[in-house]
This record gives structure tokens, sequence and C-alpha cells, in this order.
């Protein structure tokens, strides 16, 4: 009996060292990303306002909007372009009117300067244009308008 004990214990260590033995381990990498973007914020719709345009006292017209928009943290650039607008022609963006009648106009975009850091922390982009005197002082009376589309990329 006493030797099957010491057989039996034998077997017990073996058994019990050969489970240490048998331990291994692997390196689990967890990974993602985060894509960069940009997005308008709000209701993704903006407006510049050259106000009433007299003919009587013509003078050059500036107007002025803004709108908010992020960009991931991180990302370098917030490229925000304009298209060409609905009444587009030649080399010039112009308001339609009555009569068939456009004002052609300039346009500007302009982010501020601060830091891309995520949508918790939106950035102004100031839209500016430009009517010049002599574009509107002789076209019908009425309302004139435009649609551009604005864009911003990554």
């Amino acid at each position: 009996m006493r030797k099957s004990m010491t057989v039996f214990i034998a077997l017990a260590l073996l058994a019990a060292g050969g489970a240490a033995w048998a331990a291994d381990t692997n390196t689990l990498t967890v990974t993602a990303s985060v894509a960069g973007t940009c997005r308008f914020t709000g209701t993704k719709t903006s407006t510049l306002d050259f106000g009433a345009l007299d003919p009587a006292t013509p003078v050059l017209v500036n107007g002025s909007g803004t709108t908010q928009f992020w960009c991931t943290k991180g990302v370098a650039t917030d490229a925000v372009t304009a298209g060409n607008g609905a009444n587009y022609f030649g080399t010039s963006r112009r308001m339609a009117g009555p009569g068939g009648d456009f004002i052609p106009y300039s346009l500007n975009l302009t982010p501020d300067t601060n830091s891309n850091a995520g949508p918790a922390t939106p950035r102004t982009l100031t839209i500016g244009g430009t009517v010049l005197a002599a574009d509107y002082t002789g076209v019908s009376s009425g309302s004139y308008s435009d649609t551009v589309t604005l864009t911003i990329n990554p």
C-alpha cells in the first residue's frame, strides 16, 4: 500500500506540474479608427443678406452672415467651398429677380481661427459678399435671390 501511495502522490505531482507547464499567453491588440470629418451644425441653412439696394443712392453694398460647423479634433483643414449658385453665368454669381434681371455679387467664406475640437465645440464661418453699385442701378424693382451650396471637407 505504501508503494501504491507513493506512485499515486508522484502521479498527482506530475499532473499538477503538467498543468502549470501547459500555461500560455496571447497578446490581444484592440484597435479602432476615428474618421476625420467636418459637418455643418443646426438647420444647415444660411443667409447672406444685402438688404435694400437703393438705385437713387447707389453705393457698394456689403452683406454678411454666419453659420456654424465642426471638424474632428486634429483635422488640419476645414476647406469650405461654395458652388457657383443657381444663376451662375460666365464668371459671375448672380441673384435672379423680376423681368429676367440679375444682380451679380461676390462671395467669400472665412472660418474663424479656432482649432478643430469636435462637435461639442462648433466653429463659426463668416459668409461675406459684395454688390457693386453699377450692378443694381438699371434692374427691375423687386426681390432677388440665388441659392448656393456650401460644402465642407476635412
